[in-house]
């Protein structure tokens, strides 16, 4: 099993989850995170952490995020690990819980 980040993290990108995580496994877009599922070992740190609550375990994803399960392995796999938490965007705060933000999304 592996965390999802999913789409309330778009555009807020807070990197509390980062710090926590043991295994290195967040990886860095231009305005969003994603979790690499092959290094993930499901320790449940960072889902805590996450102040938008973006981050869930597979199984319990909500309706509608599903797709981020292989955004995240896709993604992971072009973006550079992150391993240092750094500041959020200027504008996060006005972004939380916006719905419909996957267009959004810069690759």
């Amino acid at each position: 099993m592996t965390f999802v980040v999913t789409e309330n993290c778009i555009k807020c990108k807070y990197m509390d989850c980062v710090e926590v995580c043991p295994v290195d496994c967040f990886h860095e877009g231009p305005n969003f995170l994603v979790i690499d599922p092959e290094e993930c070992i499901d320790c449940t740190l960072c889902e805590p952490e996450c102040p938008v609550e973006a981050i869930f375990s597979e199984e319990e994803l909500p309706q509608g995020q599903e797709q981020f399960k292989q955004l995240n392995a896709e993604l992971a796999k072009q973006w550079p690990v992150i391993t240092e938490k750094g500041p959020p965007p200027e504008d996060a705060k006005e972004w939380e819980g916006k719905p419909e933000k996957l267009k959004l999304l810069e690759r």
